[in-house]
């Protein structure tokens, strides 16, 4: 194991105890990004009713603290899908006008797993603003340390940031399908294994997109804390799958979120060539002309 192991972004992740003495601090700008999956057994067409965490929100919250409403304003509502991003343009003026950009530290954090802190932080990091920030165990381990709460609804100051897209980073079904016969490229599925093995048909057809490995993205989060796993826990989830640096790495899972946890562990890792799939199996195992294996 290499001890010389760190997270090469140590900035990207705060703790609870840091966040408590920052509280009052006008220089940080802090987002409750709450969403609740509530699966059905309906129609892979909806495989989940989506409810916004705000009205948990506004029972209770990390003082000084916003709510960014996932689905309902920064998802394409003209989409069949539940979380497709937006225009780029629209989405960097949505951020703006809840008060996300400089001179602030944007720090974000959810009740019910990591992997929606991490979706917005990618949201807004492929729009070029960098210093955003995640809440390491979110508001439960908050409540853990019985850390103060307030129920007070804030909002925030519009703000300005230069908008400077990474064009690399979301990709659509066309790249995924190129990826699949390129020696240079690996697919990682961030859903869980029986997903993954084709045993639950949740998002219609079961199974995988060809050539893809499982790496789950719960496996990087402690379940107890919902805190990340230690760098070197981390390493050895990809390690153990001969994820490569030099590899350019698809994630993907059912909507584009729970890839976003894979993605980021990457990211903090140092790899260089990380990208997620939008859509997903949302989108891929909907459409009969796409590959899918499973077993």
């Amino acid at each position: 194991m290499n001890n010389q192991l760190k997270w090469k972004y140590p900035e990207a992740i705060v703790d609870c105890e840091w966040l408590k003495d920052q509280l009052g601090n006008k220089n940080i700008r802090l987002y409750d990004c709450t969403t609740y999956l509530h699966y059905t057994d309906s129609h892979p067409l909806k495989p989940y009713d989506v409810e916004s965490g705000l009205e948990d929100y506004i029972k209770s919250h990390i003082p000084g603290a916003a709510f960014l409403d996932l689905q309902n304003e920064f998802s394409d509502q003209t989409s069949p899908y539940r979380f497709t991003l937006p225009d780029y343009g629209v989405l960097a003026e949505t951020f703006k006008r809840h008060g996300i950009g400089a001179p602030h530290q944007i720090i974000l954090y959810s009740r019910n797993g990591m992997q929606w802190s991490t979706r917005f932080w990618w949201m807004i990091h492929v729009l070029g603003y960098k210093n955003v920030s995640i809440l390491d165990g979110g508001f439960n381990e908050w409540e853990r340390l019985n850390l103060p709460i307030e129920t007070k609804e804030i909002r925030f100051n519009p703000a300005e940031f230069e908008v400077n897209i990474d064009p690399e980073i979301f990709v659509g079904k066309e790249e995924v399908l190129g990826a699949i016969d390129d020696k240079n490229s690996l697919l990682i599925n961030a859903l869980t294994e029986d997903l993954h093995l084709g045993e639950n048909p949740r998002y219609g057809r079961p199974g995988r997109i060809p050539k893809s490995i499982n790496i789950p993205f719960h496996e990087f989060v402690d379940s107890n804390s919902n805190k990340l796993k230690s760098v070197h826990s981390v390493f050895d989830l990809f390690n153990q799958s001969d994820v490569n640096p030099e590899n350019k790495i698809i994630n993907y899972c059912g909507g584009g979120i729970a890839a976003t946890l894979n993605a980021f562990a990457l990211y903090q890792l140092d790899f260089k060539k990380i990208q997620i799939y939008d859509n997903s199996m949302s989108e891929w195992a909907m459409d009969n002309e796409l590959p899918i294996e499973s077993g």
